[in-house]
């Protein structure tokens, strides 16, 4: 890499000033908490009738667990605590164990509520928890010097506040968890996680001890050493940004498939590989990457970074019943100089979830977010760009190619790292809901000193605010020229004047001005981007297979998401994958019948020399179906080979439940092939019972789906809007063929 310039102190950007210090229990253990359910359905999803009341069980040592029912609960974010407003007027309390009576019962729930008031809250994925105070859990400690005293020379507390943080002169209100920094030796690194052990590392007793969601500014206190990361530039430089987007490029160009490997492999990384701690793994599902590698980055590049690490309700949001909450920043972690164990800071980002890129395009909290929307240009959507699918998922762009094609990676909870191309099958979403394309927000480091060895210490991170990005733009949500509209949804997309829709706008935007589709080639590329996920889906499945998660007895309920949820679910589960996998067959089947409506009228965005667009566009695609094959392992270790035709077929079949055999992971239904599926007679009526929720496209994030059996069989009978009575029309060659 090239040399660096001295960069000490540049010009002071605007920052928001920070909110008060404060921390939250350890996530890892969620008993005695309560959940604050909210409905998270994206603005494409259908609006669906649902149970009134959140059902929640506290149990209260001596006088039992009485069951109460919410009316529906609103909270409101208000310094990291959550004030709970009753909207309905039902509140209902159920006699349950050994509690005495409703009145009684009626008392403590007052009391509870009283102390939800005053309580902080955590805000994981789009869940809410209140954590009840536990006599086990660290005591704060009554100052910021008795704090102090606590921790090795140079590092500061927990707690510490940013300079000029908060009202000038007022003390801070917020209690700080005790829990020293390690001061592992420079030769053997901190016992970290094993790629694919995500349930595992959060469970772990030394994580246990942390705050989940840090809520304030908080400092990662300094260790010195041989892997410290050493902080030589105050800034991230344009060359700082070109560099970064090489390594994410290289990454996606390579063929590695884990999050660790990525980083370790001398193809996929080959700047860095050799520089990392021996022995350090390294972890990411899909809202942990754009932070993993951005932070990776800056350790190996001398480069100060600060992530956010807490959210709370944003301003004005409300919860609504048929769309997702907007989120402010409300805690962030800053690496400042001389700088940490990047072995432990980059632990931290394990606080990320996908609720911190649900802020809206017209932010106003108090704490800057990591990300903004940006223009649908080459300049602004490059390696490195952050990409939110609003059904809870993210991606970064690794290249965008000559024909307007963005090809991003993306991560997952078993550590698996896969790749893309955005398409239809991502959504478009409106403003408040955070989704689509970002960049980062640039950093600066103000106040270091620079000393004699050349090194900095001190200073504060500020984030660049959106009136100074030259590249910020809402575009993405309103519209272009005569096309931009106040209501996202009335927005239109221009091309010299011309509407498109809107990923159409993408691809044309993106590529050589004067680009037109080549439907063979778009249907061509379509069709392997199906292969190449089916591939990614073996992997999948082998992962929960190898755990012998198929082993286990069938639970006696789904997760309350079975889209949104933590624990083995989460690692080993696969109805978000089959869920995209489903929309890409969906969208070429649209592609195809939108290609041969607009050949007649040969459309300025559409280029075909031949005679009969449909009988190209057939041969094309048996061609393809042909050359796709995937192979899966039985429950008898026997392989079975199964092709794009037969994989189309089975496509609504295919279980995403990894308590099922392979076989029916993979939607056998020829007795032969299911002769070696050893499932009993419980999980064959489960997977009988799924099948509305196979049938189904959309990811029902904010749904209730904490189903039964006897729940999911009623369903059935009485025609309910959970899941599909029947799966949508996905064949391309019978269209081709009329």
């Amino acid at each position: 890499m090239p040399p660096r310039s001295d960069r000490l102190d540049p010009p002071q950007a605007p920052h928001d000033p920070p909110t008060e210090a404060g921390h939250l229990p350890p996530r890892s253990d969620l008993r005695g908490r309560i959940p604050i359910p909210r409905r998270l359905t994206s603005d494409t999803t259908r609006s669906r009738p649902h149970f009134p009341y959140a059902l929640t069980t506290v149990c209260f040592p001596g006088i039992g667990c009485p069951v109460i029912g919410i009316g529906r609960l609103q909270h409101i974010g208000l310094g990291g605590n959550v004030l709970g407003e009753f909207v309905g007027a039902s509140v209902q309390i159920m006699q349950r164990g050994n509690c005495p009576s409703p009145d009684i019962g009626g008392i403590f729930l007052a009391i509870l509520f009283a102390i939800m008031a005053l309580s902080p809250t955590e805000v994981r994925g789009d869940t809410a928890f209140w954590q009840a105070p536990s006599a086990s859990e660290p005591q704060p400690a009554k100052s910021a010097r008795q704090r102090a005293s606590r921790l090795p020379p140079g590092a500061r507390p927990p707690g510490a506040r940013l300079p000029g943080a908060g009202r000038a002169g007022a003390p801070s209100k917020s209690a700080a968890w005790l829990w020293p920094p390690s001061t592992a030796p420079d030769e053997a690194g901190p016992a970290t996680a094993k790629p694919g052990a995500r349930a595992a590392r959060k469970e772990d007793g030394d994580r246990d001890k942390r705050p989940a969601a840090l809520v304030g500014d908080h400092f990662a206190p300094t260790v010195p050493g041989r892997w410290q990361w050493k902080i030589v530039n105050a800034a991230w430089t344009a060359e700082d940004e070109d560099w970064f987007g090489e390594f994410i490029r290289q990454i996606g160009e390579s063929d590695c498939k884990t999050t660790h490997e990525c980083l370790t492999s001398p193809r996929a990384n080959p700047q860095f590989h050799d520089a990392n701690p021996p022995g350090m793994q390294f972890f990411a599902d899909c809202a942990d990457l754009p932070f993993y590698l951005r932070a990776y980055f800056a350790w190996h590049n001398g480069l100060p970074f600060s992530f956010s690490t807490a959210v709370s309700l944003h301003p004005g949001t409300a919860v609504r019943a048929n769309e997702p909450p907007s989120f402010q920043i409300s805690g962030r972690y800053h690496i400042v100089p001389p700088g940490p164990d990047p072995r432990l800071a980059m632990q931290e980002v394990a606080r990320v979830s996908t609720a911190h890129f649900r802020h809206p395009a017209n932010y106003r909290g108090r704490m800057l977010p990591d990300h903004y929307p940006v223009a649908i240009t080459r300049d602004s959507i490059k390696a490195g760009t952050v990409i939110f699918d609003p059904l809870g998922h993210i991606a970064v762009v690794y290249k965008v190619d000559e024909h307007g094609r963005v090809h991003f990676i993306d991560a997952h909870p078993d550590n698996s790292l896969t790749r893309g191309v955005y398409d239809s099958e991502i959504e478009r979403a409106g403003p408040d809901s955070g989704a689509g394309f970002k960049r980062w927000r640039p950093q600066t480091l103000i106040g270091a000193r620079r000393g004699a060895n050349g090194g900095l210490s001190g200073g504060r991170l500020v984030l660049t605010r959106d009136e100074r990005l030259p590249d910020w733009s809402d575009e993405q949500y309103h519209g272009t020229g005569s096309g931009r509209s106040a209501s996202w949804k009335s927005a239109r997309f221009l091309i010299d004047g011309d509407e498109v829709d809107y990923h159409a706008f993408i691809r044309l935007r993106l590529a050589p001005a004067g680009y037109r589709f080549d439907p063979i080639d778009e249907t061509r590329q379509r069709i392997r981007n199906i292969c190449r996920e089916l591939d990614q889906r073996v992997a999948a499945v082998d992962f929960a297979v190898r755990a012998g998660i198929h082993k286990r007895p069938q639970p006696p309920r789904l997760p309350q998401n079975i889209y949104v949820t933590q624990g083995d679910w989460e690692t080993y589960s696969t109805p978000s994958r089959d869920a995209q996998l489903k929309s890409m067959f969906r969208a070429l089947r649209e592609d195809v019948a939108r290609f041969l409506a607009l050949a007649p009228s040969g459309g300025r965005f559409i280029r075909h020399d031949g005679i009969d667009l449909g009988a190209e566009l057939l041969t094309t695609y048996r061609a393809e179906a042909d050359a796709c094959q995937i192979r899966y392992t039985k429950s008898d270790g026997e392989t079975v080979e199964l092709d794009f035709s037969e994989l189309k077929r089975r496509l609504f079949l295919m279980s995403f439940d990894p308590h099922h055999c392979p076989e029916r992971r993979w939607g056998a239904t020829d007795p032969r092939e299911l002769a070696s599926c050893r499932d009993d007679k419980t999980k064959a009526a489960w997977y009988e019972a799924q099948q509305r929720l196979r049938n189904q496209l959309v990811r029902t994030i904010g749904d209730r789906m904490d189903f039964t059996l006897d729940d999911l069989r009623r369903q059935a009978r009485e025609e309910s809007d959970v899941g599909e009575d029947e799966a949508p029309d996905i064949d391309v060659a019978t269209l081709l063929a009329r």
